[in-house]
C-alpha cells in the first residue's frame, strides 16, 4: 500500500510522514511537492506541481490512499490568483489522479475560511461566507473533492477544517504569538476575549489516521479545533507559563495597532511578521465549534497546555519554532 501526501514537504505534512513512519514502518510514503523535504529515509520525494496534470512512473493501486496538503495559504502574503491556481488546479488534478488509479480514500485539509469572518459560532453545518480568495479557494477545492466522491458510492472522503494548528516549524501564529511575548512587543488588541480555535498539529495528524481506520463510504467534514475554543487571553497566559514567560496584560486601541502595524510594514513589519491585516484577524473570533470531532471517538492525546509543553520540550525547552 502506498500513502500519497501532496504537499508532504510543509509543516502538517512534514508531522504526518513523520507519524506514519513510525506507526506503519512497512508501508510506502511518498511526498509530492515542488520543494524537497528533510524526511530523509522516512519517505520518497518525488517533484511534483499539482497545477499541472499529475503523472507519476511508479506502481499504483486502489488500495493506495491520499492525503492532500497541497495549497498557497498564507494570508496575507500572495496575489489573489496564486490561491486559486493552486487550491482550486490541484483540486481537480489530485482527484482525476485518484480517479484515473480507482484510489478510494482521499483526505482532505481544508481550513476555517471558508466561513468567513465573523463573531458567530460556526458549525459544520453552518453554510459558508468566505470574503477572502484563499477562503474562496478553499471551498471550491472542497466542493471538487465532493463531486469526486459523488461519482462512485465506495469512495471515501475527509475533509477537515482546521483552526489554527500549532507546533514544531509552524512558523505561523503561533509561532509570532511567542516571540512577540518574549520579546514584549505583544499587546491585546482591543480586547482579551476574542476567540482563537486551535488543535495541535499531533492531535490533527492523530485523528487523520484515526479516520483511515474508522470511515464509511461517503464523505465526512470535521472542524479540526479544540472544544470549548480557547480565547486569545487564554492561550497568551498558557503560552506564557509553560516557557517561563512573563504573561502581558496591557490592551491597546485595536485602531492604534493597527496604525503602528501599517507604519512598521514600512519600515520592516515583514521581517517582524507585523501586517494590518495579522492585527485585524487578531481582533475578530474564530469561533469554531468542535463538538462533532469531540465526538468522533478520537481520543485526544493534548489540550492547549499539554500540546505547548511537548512543543516546547521538542525545542528542548529553550522556545518555540
Amino acid at each position: 500500500m502506498n500513502y500519497f501526501v501532496f504537499g508532504g514537504s510543509g509543516f502538517i505534512g512534514t508531522h504526518l510522514v513523520n507519524e506514519l513512519y513510525v506507526k506503519l514502518p512497512s508501508v510506502v510514503i511518498y511526498n509530492l511537492d515542488i520543494v524537497e523535504s528533510d524526511h530523509g529515509s522516512k519517505s520518497t520525494f518525488i517533484k511534483t506541481d499539482v497545477r499541472n496534470q499529475i503523472r507519476l512512473n511508479i506502481p499504483i493501486s486502489a488500495e493506495d490512499i491520499i492525503f492532500n496538503f497541497a495549497a498557497v495559504h498564507r494570508t496575507p502574503g500572495h496575489p489573489d490568483i496564486e490561491y486559486f491556481e493552486t487550491n482550486i488546479r490541484g483540486a481537480e488534478n489530485i482527484t482525476k489522479f485518484a480517479e484515473q488509479y480507482g484510489i478510494k480514500k482521499i483526505i482532505f485539509t481544508s481550513s476555517i475560511a471558508p466561513y468567513g469572518a465573523s463573531e458567530s459560532k460556526k458549525e459544520e453545518t453552518t453554510l459558508p461566507t468566505p470574503n477572502t480568495p484563499y477562503g474562496i479557494s478553499k471551498l471550491v477545492a472542497e466542493k471538487i473533492h465532493q463531486i469526486w466522491q459523488a461519482g462512485n458510492a465506495e469512495r471515501e472522503l475527509t475533509v477537515l477544517r482546521p483552526g489554527v494548528v500549532f507546533g514544531k516549524n509552524e512558523n505561523g501564529n503561533f509561532t509570532r504569538l511567542y516571540w512577540g511575548i518574549k520579546g514584549k512587543r505583544f499587546f491585546y488588541p482591543g480586547r482579551k476575549d476574542t476567540i482563537k480555535a486551535s488543535i495541535y498539529v499531533k492531535d490533527l495528524v492523530g485523528f487523520m489516521l484515526y479516520k483511515i481506520e474508522n470511515h464509511e463510504p461517503g464523505t465526512e467534514l470535521f472542524n479540526c479545533t479544540y472544544e470549548p475554543a480557547y480565547t486569545i487571553e487564554e492561550i497568551v497566559e498558557t503560552m506564557s507559563s509553560v516557557t517561563g514567560l512573563r504573561a502581558p496584560k496591557l490592551v491597546v486601541s485595536g485602531k492604534l495597532m493597527i496604525i503602528a502595524a501599517a507604519i512598521f510594514g514600512v519600515i520592516g513589519g515583514k521581517k517582524l511578521g507585523i501586517h494590518p491585516d495579522r492585527v485585524k484577524k487578531l481582533m475578530i473570533s474564530t469561533n469554531i465549534s468542535g463538538k462533532k470531532l469531540s465526538e468522533s471517538g478520537y481520543q485526544f492525546q493534548y489540550n492547549l497546555e499539554t500540546g505547548i509543553q511537548d512543543w516546547y520540550a521538542d525545542n528542548e525547552n529553550i522556545f518555540l519554532k
